[in-house]
C-alpha cells in the first residue's frame, strides 16, 4: 500500500480489483445472474428464479476466491447459499432450515469482523431498530415462529452493526442485509407488501452480500489498514 493509500479511509478506497480474467468474468456471471435472477420475479417467472438463484453465491464464491478471501467469508457465503436453496421450498420446515443456515453465516461475519471498533451511537440505533421491528411483528408473526424469528433477528442486527467495524462498505452491506431479511419477516407476518416483493428482497439480499464480500476482502487485502487500524485476518 503506498503512503497516500494508507493516509485514506477505507470507505473512500475502491473496492478490491478482480485479479485477472476469470475473477472479472465471474463477477460479470454473478452480475447476469443476479440481473436474470431479478428479472424472473420482476415477470413472475418461478422457474426463471429458480434456476437462477443458486448461481449467485456459488459465483460470489468463486470471484472472491480470486481475491484470495478469507476463509470465514467464504464459510458465510456458503451458508447463504444454503439458506438460499432452503428458501426455495414453501414450507415452514424449510424457512426454519434456511433461517438457520443464515444464522450460522452471521456467525461467520461476526467473527470475521473481530473486535474493531464501532460507533456506539450505531449501536443504540440498530437496538432500537431490533426492538421495534420485534415488537411490531410479534403478535402477526405464527405463534411457532415468534421464538426463532426474534433470536435470528438479534443475530442479524448484531452482524449488521458490526458489519461497520470493516468500513462504509461492509456497513452498508450489513444493512442492506437486515432490510432484505426484515421485509421478509413482515411477509410471513402477512403485513401490506410492495408490489413484487420477492424482487426487493432479492435486490436487497444480493447487493447485501456482494457489499459484505468486497468490504471484507478489501479489509483483508490491507485497505482497513487506515487510521492504524489492524489488517483482517482469517
Amino acid at each position: 500500500m503506498s503512503a497516500a493509500e494508507s493516509r485514506t479511509p477505507s470507505w473512500a478506497r475502491p473496492a478490491p480489483a478482480a485479479r485477472g480474467t476469470a475473477g472479472r468474468i465471474l463477477l460479470g456471471a454473478f452480475a447476469a445472474a443476479t440481473a436474470a435472477d431479478l428479472c424472473a420475479l420482476l415477470v413472475d417467472w418461478h422457474l426463471g428464479h429458480v434456476l437462477a438463484k443458486p448461481l449467485l453465491m456459488p459465483l460470489l464464491i468463486a470471484h472472491v476466491l480470486t481475491l484470495r478471501a478469507p476463509r470465514l467469508l467464504v464459510a458465510a457465503l456458503l451458508c447463504g447459499w444454503g439458506g438460499d436453496l432452503a428458501l426455495l421450498f414453501d414450507a415452514d420446515a424449510a424457512f426454519l432450515i434456511g433461517m438457520g443456515s443464515f444464522a450460522a453465516g452471521h456467525v461467520c461475519y461476526l467473527v470475521l469482523f473481530g473486535r474493531r471498533r464501532t460507533h456506539p451511537a450505531l449501536g443504540g440505533a440498530y437496538a432500537v431498530a431490533l426492538l421495534g421491528t420485534v415488537g411490531l411483528l410479534w403478535g402477526d408473526l405464527p405463534a411457532g415462529l415468534r421464538i426463532p424469528v426474534a433470536c435470528y433477528s438479534l443475530l442479524l442486527t448484531a452482524m449488521a452493526y458490526r458489519s461497520s467495524a470493516l468500513g462504509l462498505r461492509a456497513g452498508l452491506g450489513g444493512a442492506l442485509f437486515l432490510l432484505s431479511d426484515t421485509l421478509i419477516a413482515t411477509g410471513v407476518a402477512e403485513w401490506p407488501q410492495l408490489p413484487r416483493p420477492d424482487f426487493w428482497i432479492m435486490a436487497t439480499y444480493a447487493a447485501a452480500q456482494y457489499l459484505l464480500a468486497t468490504g471484507a476482502v478489501a479489509a483483508a487485502q490491507g485497505y482497513g489498514q487506515a487510521y492504524g487500524r489492524t489488517v483482517l485476518q482469517d
